[in-house]
């Protein structure tokens, strides 16, 4: 499975295009009543997106908006957006409202997501202390060194391969606020190289006091984050724990269910699994009574088999 839709809203707010620079004359929304997508081609760009952007500061009240979606750049696999970044850094104070940021909202048919190329993205945390929710897409070149950030709310991270040094700068950083945090892990054929042991300071939950909503998904190694996730303090305090998109088995479920009681959760989400109807029923039985909202639902999750039994199980979101 890949991304095919773009994202349809961000700060709960409607996602809405900016024009292109042949579009009709069209009246634009209230500056603060959408999350602003603006982007340029990957292919052919007739307008880079730093064009694109300024364009758009100058048609838009800026200190009215509150939701940024960064869509394509020119030729995203090859170029990081360190252009991008600069850009809206140095506009920094023209947006003293915003409060949301997502870096690289790009499908397949712009950019497969193990082809869009990053760079360190926390220069955007930096000069904008008053954001509340970061995303980005994209694994490749991505860095993330550990940060302060007193106000950000909700960070995601989507990625076909995570690289270590960018789970463990996440969870060096001091988040005081984060209720929500997401990240896609991957796997190695696409940089994705973390193991449990970098999840520990996220699980001890000792730098993230308000985290909520914790999604470790799209792992090959969801077994293993599973079984870490069964004994970490954090879970104690969460509402939704999202272990989804992977190849969870019915070795790191059974674990996962041997460990601390989950009959607080509002939500546990599976979905995308490779777990046998005992043990699903196991989960329902356990959890469901008690009120919890369980998502096992198996969506395209498949596997092949070799003619030397090797079985081959994917993740919901790679290439």
């Amino acid at each position: 499975m890949t991304i095919g839709d773009h994202l349809h809203a961000l700060y709960r707010l409607p996602a809405h295009p900016f024009p292109g620079p042949d579009a009709r004359k069209q009246n634009l929304p209230d500056a603060d009543a959408v999350a602003w997508r603006i982007t340029s081609d990957v292919y052919d760009a007739h307008e880079n997106w730093t064009a694109a952007f300024a364009r758009f500061c100058d048609a838009v009240d800026t200190t009215r908006v509150r939701a940024l979606i960064v869509g394509a750049w020119e030729e995203a696999y090859d170029t990081d957006p360190s252009a991008v970044i600069e850009a809206l850094v140095a506009a920094k104070d023209r947006f003293p409202a915003l409060r949301a940021l997502f870096l690289g909202d790009m499908v397949m048919e712009e950019c497969e997501i193990s082809w869009i190329n990053q760079t360190d993205v926390t220069p955007l945390l930096e000069a904008f202390p008053d954001l509340e929710e970061f995303g980005v897409r994209g694994g490749s070149g991505l860095r993330f060194p550990a940060l302060r950030h007193a106000g950000l709310r909700k960070l995601t991270m989507e990625s076909g391969g995570l690289p270590a040094e960018v789970v463990r700068g996440v969870a060096a950083s001091d988040l005081p606020a984060l209720e929500h945090l997401d990240l896609w892990l991957g796997t190695p054929e696409y940089g994705g190289d973390s193991e449990a042991a970098d999840l520990e300071p996220i699980l001890s939950g000792a730098r993230l006091p308000r985290l909520r909503h914790l999604a470790l998904r799209n792992s090959e190694m969801q077994d293993a984050v599973a079984t870490a996730v069964a004994s970490a303090p954090v879970v104690a305090r969460l509402e939704v724990l999202d272990l989804s998109m992977g190849v969870l088995s019915d070795e790191g479920a059974a674990a996962l269910l041997a460990g601390q009681p989950l009959t607080h959760l509002k939500k546990l989400d599976l979905h995308h699994h490779y777990l046998s109807e005992p043990l699903q029923e196991r989960i329902r039985q356990t959890l469901e009574p008690a009120g919890v909202e369980v998502d096992l639902d198996r969506d395209d999750a498949d596997e092949d088999h070799d003619d030397d039994g090797t079985v081959w199980r994917y993740v919901a979101v790679g290439e």
